[in-house]
């Protein structure tokens, strides 16, 4: 079964703190209330981004920010962690250099696109212009990238 996983950049996810826009409150209910059944969500991550958040997030004073979120998907199991392994094998096996020349985004941004690419769905949101164009430029892999909710069909 495919997960109906998601990754959310940190620059997105400073948005869920008092959202007004209603696609977020869209997408923070997907996540949050969709534990059951065939659409059930699951947030990409791996061990960096969850430390991300936590910078991110930490003054954030919400009880809809990431920090919610992350510890309800955490007790229920809906978190789809990438390991650093993980991480580490998708580089080594994609990064070539002529792919490493191609990428734009920074070295800790370019941690970022194995979870993605290896995340079942393979959604990100971000609005990181050079991420968005990394996620395109790895051989063999198609990852629908976004800056808004409605640009992914997440809750399909």
């Amino acid at each position: 079964m495919t997960k109906k996983d998601i990754f959310i950049d940190t620059n997105i996810a400073k948005n869920f703190t008092n959202p007004i826009d209603p696609e977020y409150k869209k997408l923070i209910k997907w996540l949050m209330q969709s534990e059951t059944g065939d659409n059930k969500a699951y947030l990409a991550v791996s061990k960096k981004l969850l430390a991300e958040y936590g910078r991110t997030m930490r003054h954030a004073a919400s009880g809809s920010n990431i920090a919610v979120i992350i510890n309800l998907l955490t007790r229920q199991g809906r978190l789809n962690e990438i390991s650093n392994e993980q991480i580490r094998d998708f580089q080594q096996e994609h990064f070539t250099n002529k792919v490493k020349r191609k990428l734009m985004s920074n070295s800790e941004d370019r941690e970022h696109i194995p979870v993605v690419l290896l995340s079942d769905r393979k959604y990100a949101l971000t609005f990181d212009e050079n991420l968005t164009a990394d996620l395109q430029k790895i051989p063999s892999f198609k990852a629908t990238v976004g800056k808004k909710p409605s640009d992914i069909p997440y809750d399909k």
